[in-house]
C-alpha cells in the first residue's frame, strides 16, 4: 500500500514519508489523481489532441502516480506535496485562462484579466520557481542520501526528479514569457498615454 506519514515530529525526521511503522495505508488519495489525471488526458486527447505539451505532462505525471502507487507502493508523501503545490495555483490559473478568452468580446472579463493578470503571474512565480524548486531539490537530497534505496529504486526517483524538473522547467519557462509578453502590453499603453 502506499505510505503515508504525518508532519515530522521532531526537526531531525525528513518530510518524506518512507518509514512505514510512521504511515497509515490509505492509497485512494493516489487512485483518485491517476483516475483525474486518466480523465484530464483523454478529454484533451479527444478535444484538443494537438496540445501535445499538455498530453505529455499528463503521461509524465501519470507515470509518477502509478509506479508511486502500483509498482513501489512508497513515496506518495512527497509526489502529493508536489500535487498540492501544482493545485494551489489552479482557481487562479483558471480564472485567468477563461477571462483571458473572453477580453476581447466581453468588458467584464478585460477588467478581470487585467485584474488577474499580475496576481496569477506572482503567485504562479513564487509557487513554481521558488516553493517548488526548493522542495525539488529537498526531495533530491533525501533521496540521494541513499535513506530510500531499500524500498524505492533508484532508476524510480531519478526518473522521478527528472519528470518534475522538466515540469517545472517548463513551466517557469512558460510563466516568463507571459511575464514577457505582460511587461510589452503594459510598455505599449504607457507609450500610447505619452504620446
Amino acid at each position: 500500500m502506499v505510505r503515508f506519514c504525518p508532519l515530522p515530529s521532531s526537526s531531525k525526521e525528513s518530510p518524506f514519508c518512507i518509514s512505514e511503522h510512521r504511515a497509515p495505508e490509505n492509497p485512494r488519495v493516489i487512485d483518485y489523481n491517476i483516475a483525474y489525471f486518466l480523465m484530464d488526458l483523454l478529454h484533451f486527447i479527444v478535444f484538443n489532441p494537438k496540445d501535445l505539451l499538455f498530453i505529455a505532462n499528463h503521461l509524465a505525471t501519470l507515470f509518477v502516480f502509478l509506479t508511486c502507487r502500483y509498482l513501489i507502493s512508497h513515496g506518495a508523501y512527497a509526489i502529493l506535496v508536489l500535487l498540492i503545490h501544482a493545485e494551489v495555483t489552479s482557481a487562479c490559473q483558471n480564472t485567468w485562462m477563461l477571462a483571458n478568452a473572453q477580453k476581447n468580446d466581453v468588458v467584464f472579463a478585460a477588467k478581470l484579466y487585467d485584474l488577474m493578470s499580475t496576481l496569477f503571474y506572482t503567485v504562479y512565480s513564487i509557487v513554481k520557481g521558488l516553493m517548488v524548486l526548493y522542495f525539488v531539490y529537498k526531495m533530491f537530497a533525501f533521496y540521494a542520501s541513499g535513506a530510500t534505496k531499500s524500498v524505492i529504486p533508484k532508476w524510480v526517483w531519478v526518473s522521478w526528479i527528472a519528470i518534475i524538473l522538466t515540469d517545472v522547467s517548463v513551466s517557469i519557462l512558460w510563466v516568463s514569457n507571459i511575464w514577457a509578453e505582460f511587461c510589452r502590453e503594459r510598455t505599449g499603453k504607457l507609450d500610447k498615454k505619452i504620446r
